[in-house]
């Protein structure tokens, strides 16, 4: 009984716990300082080891841009002259980047080391937009990231489609995440003026910034959460272009998603080591708290929840082995709890995914029966976060894995 009062008491609680931090992080006032002119030079990253298969589509995309983009100042980043990478971009008069450092693998450090080679070279541009190879550009994708340019933002991502949201359920739950980091999450906090949540790819960097780093600083498994926290600490702005969208390629294999999200979570609790006692200092008289006090909060009243929730249950099962009898009254209402409180979270979840794709159902490119399953399926996906989480805390050696791309676009 005792259990099950202290499970219920931990729900409350991450419930109290988010509902606060969400009313204290309204509290900020972290705006652009000024609005600048429209883009005349800017670059475009791609890091691209082994991407011949899905390169094309996206080169081809860059080159049918509403904003024209001079493809010498494309970057496309690879590991060797013979990848059959190199001699696709060459169709396109892009500039190829061989890399030499091979030794430090992660997309952080390629980046870091074509934006280090043009700083040594005096190149700069007013912004560097940062993609992945596997990505689709709709035709307006510059021109609208333009404008959060213009209105003076640091930073500024896009919004993530699915490519290939219809090949597998895990590949419409995997992309469905982003879509919960975006509709969830980083359009409330850039109503708010709050730092957003950076998701790896589909996004512009102000020069300015690479032109104070002299390269790419963020070389982390999660360079996108390091860089989040970076923007958070040093009251950069940044914000979610939902008109700017993009494609990208979602791992349509079980196995796939895992490795890349064990990653994710080594990564998200690596850098929050290093940067969450820097982000305390900085919540006295700071125009951005709101954002500071919603990332030291974290996960944490999610995994308390979790917690409540699991004691919860823990409780019923010691009650049903007490009493062992299935005809027992007892038996039969522990029994009744632990379906109540699992089907009460599964619902929440699936409601949640409900809301998500009815929000933006103009734009996702998601069949109606793949809506419908991923809405059934979405909470189950979600669960398997916490093994994910769990391998991620007792794995020391978390590696960047490189994940093949093979979906070429025909929408």
């Amino acid at each position: 009984m005792i259990l099950e009062y202290v499970g219920i008491s931990l729900i409350i609680i991450g419930l109290v716990y988010i509902f606060i931090i969400a009313m204290l992080a309204r509290n900020n006032k972290n705006y652009p300082k000024e609005k600048r002119d429209e883009l005349k030079k800017f670059a475009i990253l791609i890091p691209a080891r082994d991407e011949s298969k899905v390169i094309e589509d996206l080169l081809i995309s860059i080159s049918k841009q509403t904003k024209k983009v001079n493809m010498q100042d494309v970057f496309v980043i690879v590991e060797s002259d013979d990848d059959p990478t190199v001699k696709i971009a060459k169709k396109y008069d892009v500039s190829v980047f061989v890399r030499k450092d091979l030794h430090l693998k992660s997309k952080g450090y390629a980046l870091n080391e074509v934006v280090t080679y043009l700083c040594k070279e005096n190149i700069y541009y007013e912004a560097y937009f940062i993609l992945d190879a596997d990505n689709i550009l709709d035709k307006d994708f510059i021109i609208n990231m333009e404008k959060s340019y213009i209105n003076g933002y640091d930073i500024a991502t896009g919004f993530r489609n699915f490519k290939n949201g219809n090949d597998s359920i895990i590949a419409a739950c995997s992309g469905i995440t982003f879509s919960f980091l975006n509709s969830n999450g980083n359009e409330v906090k850039s109503r708010q003026s709050r730092n957003i949540t950076l998701s790896g790819t589909g996004l512009f960097i102000v020069g300015d910034l690479i032109k104070k780093w002299q390269g790419f600083p963020f070389h982390s498994l999660t360079e996108d959460y390091e860089m989040t926290l970076y923007s958070i600490e040093n009251n950069l702005t940044s914000y979610y272009n939902k008109e700017a969208m993009f494609y990208d390629e979602q791992p349509v294999k079980y196995k796939n998603t895992i490795n890349q999200r064990i990653r994710w979570v080594k990564g998200y609790f690596d850098n929050r080591k290093r940067y969450i006692p820097k982000l305390r200092k900085k919540l006295k008289n700071n125009p951005n708290f709101g954002s500071v006090i919603n990332e030291i909060s974290g996960m944490r009243p999610y995994i308390i929840m979790i917690i409540g929730a699991i004691i919860y249950i823990l409780s019923q099962i010691i009650n049903i082995i007490y009493n062992y009898k299935f005809d027992n009254f007892i038996t039969f209402i522990s029994l009744a709890k632990i379906l109540l409180i699992v089907g009460l979270a599964y619902a929440l979840f699936a409601l949640m995914t409900l809301f998500v794709i009815k929000k933006d159902i103009d734009k996702l490119n998601l069949k109606k029966n793949m809506q419908v399953k991923t809405i059934l399926f979405s909470p189950l996906f979600f669960v398997t976060y916490v093994p994910c989480a769990l391998k991620a805390l007792f794995k020391k050696d978390v590696k960047w894995e490189k994940v093949d791309h093979i979906r070429r676009w025909n929408k």
